[in-house]
């Protein structure tokens, strides 16, 4: 599998529209990120037994089609505040992404925008969480190798 970090696509292709400096992020272009990442899954759907992994932050604008499986880490907010503060997030930054995963933005998001068995809500508060997440993920991996091989 080919693994995609978006946020690296947006800065290399330039699909933002400039940079937001209350928050200190790219003002995301959806359609010019869209039209760079149509290449990226063309090019693994035409690659014999290729698959992607895509990483964001958020994933409702994207195709249903893309995705066999959707993702959406979650952790208490303890946890995540000290995780925002060690990356050196401002405070309305870091109060933002909070209040994001209190109301569980993104997990909704996913579960408005893709068919409900595929979206997974994963814990990922402590090392034993990402373990046990890398041990499913890994048989996941196994098992659409399987079924996509030809």
């Amino acid at each position: 599998m080919k693994y995609i970090n978006v946020g690296e696509l947006v800065k290399q292709h330039k699909c933002h529209e400039g940079v937001d400096t209350e928050f200190d992020s790219f003002i995301l272009d959806e359609e010019k990120l869209i039209q760079v990442m149509e290449t990226i899954v063309e090019e693994a759907a035409s690659e014999t037994n290729e698959g992607l992994v895509v990483d964001f932050h958020s994933c409702d604008f994207f195709p249903q089609e893309w995705f066999d499986l959707v993702l959406v880490l979650r952790s208490e907010t303890a946890v995540l505040y000290d995780r925002l503060t060690a990356r050196g997030y401002s405070d309305k930054k870091r109060n933002e992404n909070m209040e994001c995963e209190i109301m569980q933005v993104v997990l909704e998001e996913a579960r408005e925008s893709y068919d409900q068995e595929i979206v997974h809500e994963v814990p990922s508060n402590t090392v034993e969480d990402i373990h046990s997440n890398v041990e499913r993920v890994q048989l996941w991996v196994e098992q659409w190798i399987q079924d996509n091989t030809t």
